[in-house]
């Protein structure tokens, strides 16, 4: 695996241009609804307010010592993850206080990086874990 980029992508970069539009951080509570449908009519609405949707925040919750509950707020923030890159965010802020167990959400929120990186969007840990330990 390379380190440098392709000429491809260095070609893309070159020609960029830059447009009048504000990058904006979407709290996922303003987010009603994850369906295409709904997230559709968001991205329509935010361009036509010259606004693009650089990140959402997610206000997360591992307080139970539950692997049940851990694995359900796991797979909310993955819907977020889904919700961002349908609409062309660069990241999803993951922002949570205590933690039940560590030995619970370490893994689950590895898995949810996975799937951020694999859509295309980087996963930030705002939280007392990181997934580098």
């Amino acid at each position: 695996m390379s380190a440098t980029r392709s000429a491809d992508v260095r070609t893309a970069i070159d020609r960029c241009r830059v447009e009048d539009a504000t990058p904006v951080s979407l709290d996922a509570e303003s987010i009603t609804s994850t369906a295409p449908d709904h997230l559709r009519e968001l991205k329509q609405e935010l361009v036509a307010d010259d606004l693009v949707p650089a990140r959402v925040v997610v206000d997360a919750c591992f307080g139970e010592d539950c692997s049940f509950a851990t694995q359900d707020e796991a797979d909310r923030v993955r819907e977020y993850v889904r919700a961002a890159a349908f609409l062309g965010a660069n990241t999803v802020t993951v922002e949570f206080g205590s933690v039940g167990d560590e030995s619970k959400v370490r893994p689950a929120l590895a898995a949810v990086a996975e799937r951020a990186r694999r859509e295309g969007v980087a996963l930030d840990v705002a939280g007392p874990i990181t997934l580098d330990a």
